[in-house]
């Protein structure tokens, strides 16, 4: 295999979808793999969850800083002194300044529970549910400077059916994140994704 594309992932929670892009990278025809983890709180799971596989893990809290520019300047030098080429956004609950996106232009996925453009920002699996919603999903799209504006990698439908709950719904939710992200991942790192404008062309292997 050709070297690995290297990932460093931001983490604020439980860390689900790290653990499915943990368990996609322990493929051996997995194209990426895991270089750094980074929590802004100290006390999420996720760090565990990288930890158990060997991933190393670390604590940068935006209480520590002065300001949102001197605590992102911290999260720049870990991704760049880790060499990654991609950094994953699973879980993480900070809003990135254009500033920051503008360093990894291009180079940053985030995995959104509903299908873009509908219900964007927090709580989107909620909002469609109160909106009663027939259909929802997920997708996994590149992180521009606005919220959930970034061109659109994969999205995959999610039905609900007649007997749905709140929580039924997040299970379903969740099943799909958890396939759809390493997928995207996997497009990434095989330098498959080509962009005009706002579309994604996926091609074969670079």
């Amino acid at each position: 295999m050709t070297k690995r594309c290297r990932l460093g992932v931001l983490v604020s929670g439980n860390g689900s979808n790290l653990q499915a892009i943990l368990d996609a990278c322990g493929a051996k025809d997995f194209p990426a793999q895991v270089q750094l983890v980074i929590s802004n709180k100290a006390e999420a799971f996720a760090l565990e969850r990288a930890r158990k596989k060997g991933v190393a893990a670390s604590v940068v809290s935006h209480r520590d800083f002065p300001s949102r520019e001197s605590f992102e300047d911290r999260l720049i030098a870990a991704l760049e002194d880790a060499k990654v080429d991609l950094v994953i956004l699973a879980g993480f609950m900070r809003v990135l300044s254009p500033r920051f996106v503008r360093h990894f232009a291009g180079r940053i996925l985030n995995v959104h529970p509903a299908l873009l453009p509908s219900f964007p920002g927090t709580h989107a699996i909620e909002q469609a549910w109160n909106y009663g919603v027939r259909v929802t999903g997920v997708t996994v799209h590149v992180v521009d400077e606005g919220t959930d504006t970034g061109p659109i990698i994969l999205q995959e439908p999610v039905v609900l059916d007649a007997k749905e709950t709140l929580e039924s719904l997040e299970e379903k939710i969740h099943s799909v994140e958890h396939r759809l992200f390493p997928e995207a991942i996997r497009l990434f790192a095989e330098g498959r994704l080509k962009f005009e404008g706002r579309r994604a062309h996926i091609g074969e292997h670079a």
